[in-house]
């Protein structure tokens, strides 16, 4: 989770969206037992991050690089796969997001970009962005894809927290 902060979603499109779909992935992922970590860019600055997300990912490592790659141990997030994935999400999505994602990529990790839990200032920003990373070998996805794809399967105890906690959240709309 990148730098989901304060003064930061202060200036984005259908920040309260995205602030939820953040939670509804790190809930989920903590629910099926899938590792979270974040980061926050210069903090003193643009503010903590956001509740709930500050209690639910708990301390925070800072970071003046807008790439977050290189202050977090991304292996221990990773799995063991032969190509390990990471799933990206939070805020800029043209600038500390992509240039985590590039740096991964780089690393060799497989990097998932959660599309509707990613905003920019400018949707502009954000849709280059977006291809940029995808060119680069990113697979851009959602929070609800993400999430089923860890469940694998219907009918399980954790299929139904996840669908429960999706169906909370409400309507997956975000703004183009």
């Amino acid at each position: 989770m990148i730098d989901m902060q304060e003064r930061l979603l202060a200036v984005i499109p259908d920040a309260e969206r995205i602030i939820q779909n953040c939670v509804l992935l790190v809930r989920g992922a903590q629910h099926l037992g899938v590792p979270t970590c974040g980061t926050e860019q210069y903090p003193r600055g643009l503010g903590a991050t956001v509740e709930p997300l500050r209690t639910l990912l708990g301390e925070l490592p800072e970071k003046l690089r807008f790439s977050s790659a290189s202050c977090l141990d991304w292996s221990k997030a990773a799995g063991s796969e032969d190509r390990p994935k990471i799933v990206i999400a939070g805020i800029e999505t043209h600038v500390c997001v992509q240039q985590t994602v590039l740096d991964l990529l780089a690393a060799g990790f497989s990097v998932y970009v959660v599309a509707d839990a990613v905003a920019s200032r400018s949707h502009l920003d954000r849709d280059i962005a977006f291809q940029r990373m995808r060119d680069s070998g990113a697979i851009v996805t959602t929070v609800e894809a993400v999430l089923f794809e860890w469940c694998e399967a219907a009918g399980t105890p954790e299929f139904k927290e996840i669908s429960r906690l999706v169906k909370e959240r409400g309507p997956a709309t975000v703004s183009p």
